[in-house]
């Protein structure tokens, strides 16, 4: 049985990844099994609640998945856990639209009948926090908010007074408080926090905030509580891989070999992607795009997934046996599939923030140029074509989150999807290529939105 546990905030850069964190590493201290989880779609947060824990976060989103998949997925992560801690995403109310919670934390924490502790960052705040505290908990009153933590307290008398302001004004508990503490600054980029994966200390990272909330935070109470509110939900049944098992593999068929990047310029991709290609009936090999000078022996298809090629774009440049083996690879016919990162990849060049030019794979004509504008937000998109991972026609739930555009597109190239409105309504725009068995997108998909993906990629391979 496992127990649940959701840290949200009043709004993005509240301090939730910090608290969720150092609430892992500090739990796990006490001889728990924690799985962490990252309401949404976003990767960053994600790798750092990993390094935490252990073991791999999973991504709970309510607008890229149906319901049951969230609860199947959620379920199958905590086979083996006694607590459950979800980070939200921005404040615990946003979503997908402005009108209704679907994506938001206060859905998933409702589907998931998991108690929810609200950070509230007190920082330029005396008495008020306590006003906000309280219009949080009544703008919802079927979300299951069992408290607060209070973050940024300037001194123990700021820390001690918004406490009871807080308390006074909800009737329920504050966990505790933290100070403003520069050991606690997760370093940044452009998109965010700097990845798990590129930052050589991040394990240092994550002991300071297990430290800090180990300190500053009841644990006891805390624990406490979640158990009493939240319950023992017994995830026996809601494993996707007992209630809907994928094909297993005829034993005259070998399991084909997928080559998934991996490394410090690649490194967005669902961990739960992988594990249901594997359930279709493949084995992984991951290889660097960065160092390796060849894909994984045996490779029949391969994933470059998102990550921050640009980055490490020198070195991406001056391995050309690495890229060479891809344009092999493609000529042989083996499905590569490519989102974002890898999609920049697998242009002619990448131009960097200073301008600088990049020699790439070059297998999608045109150039992958950095901007200070971002592209961000969930996409609903149409296939343009059938092909080995689609039927013409087919639409799939995804998220774009980059600061390149792909210049010097040619018209006549086919594209790998039509994207349209989120709410509904005609197309928008193309994304993409559909090159035989290339298929190339800025959008991330997250497979547990739709299983039988995973099936078709491993047909394709095998294929």
């Amino acid at each position: 049985m496992t127990a649940r546990l959701v840290i949200a905030g009043t709004h993005s850069g509240v301090g939730k990844t910090t608290i969720a964190a150092g609430l892992i590493v500090a739990l796990r201290s006490r001889g728990l099994t924690v799985q962490p989880f990252k309401v949404g779609p976003d990767y960053i947060d994600g790798g750092h609640h990993s390094v935490a824990a252990g073991r791999p976060c999973r991504n709970l989103d309510t607008w890229m998945m149906p319901p049951q998949s969230v609860r199947s997925l959620f379920a199958h992560a905590c086979r083996d856990a006694d607590l459950a801690v979800m980070e939200g995403v921005m404040g615990v109310y946003d979503g997908a639209g402005y009108e209704e919670e679907t994506g938001s934390t206060a859905e998933v924490a409702k589907l998931l009948q998991a108690p929810v502790i609200l950070v509230v960052d007190a920082n330029k705040l005396a008495r008020s926090a306590a006003a906000v505290a309280l219009g949080y908990q009544r703008f919802d009153p079927a979300l299951p908010l069992i408290g607060f933590i209070i973050n940024r307290a300037g001194s123990d008398h700021h820390g001690a007074g918004v406490t009871r302001a807080v308390e006074q004004a909800t009737g329920l508990p504050v966990f505790g408080w933290l100070p403003r503490d520069e050991r606690l600054r997760f370093p940044e980029r452009h998109l965010g926090l700097m990845p798990a994966a590129e930052t050589p200390d991040a394990g240092a990272f994550v002991e300071a905030a297990g430290d800090v909330v180990t300190r500053h935070l009841d644990l006891d109470r805390l624990l406490a509580s979640v158990r009493v509110e939240g319950g023992e939900w017994r995830v026996e049944g809601e494993d996707r891989f007992s209630l809907h098992p994928l094909p297993s593999t005829p034993h005259d068929h070998p399991r084909p070999i997928i080559a998934v990047a991996r490394d410090e310029a690649f490194h967005f991709t669902y961990e739960e992607d992988l594990e249901l290609l594997q359930a279709a009936g493949a084995r992984l090999a991951f290889f660097s795009p960065l160092r390796d000078t060849a894909l994984p022996d045996g490779a029949a298809g391969a994933v470059l997934s998102g990550g921050f090629p640009e980055m490490h774009a020198a070195q991406l440049a001056a391995n050309v046996t690495m890229k060479q083996a891809l344009r092999d690879a493609h000529e042989r016919g083996l499905p590569i599939y490519a989102e974002c990162g890898g999609l920049m990849y697998l242009t002619e060049k990448i131009v960097d923030h200073q301008g600088r030019e990049h020699d790439m794979v070059g297998l999608l004509p045109g150039c992958s140029v950095m901007s200070r504008q971002l592209t961000l937000g969930y996409r609903r998109a149409r296939a343009a074509s059938a092909s080995w991972l689609f039927a013409a026609g087919e639409t799939v739930r995804g998220h774009e989150f980059h600061y390149s555009h792909w210049q010097g597109r040619p018209a006549n190239l086919p594209p790998a999807y039509a994207l349209l409105p989120s709410s509904g309504g005609g197309e928008i725009s193309i994304d993409g290529a559909c090159l035989g068995s290339l298929l190339a997108s800025y959008v991330h998909l997250n497979m547990w939105g739709k299983p039988e993906l995973a099936e078709r990629f491993v047909a394709a391979c095998r294929g």
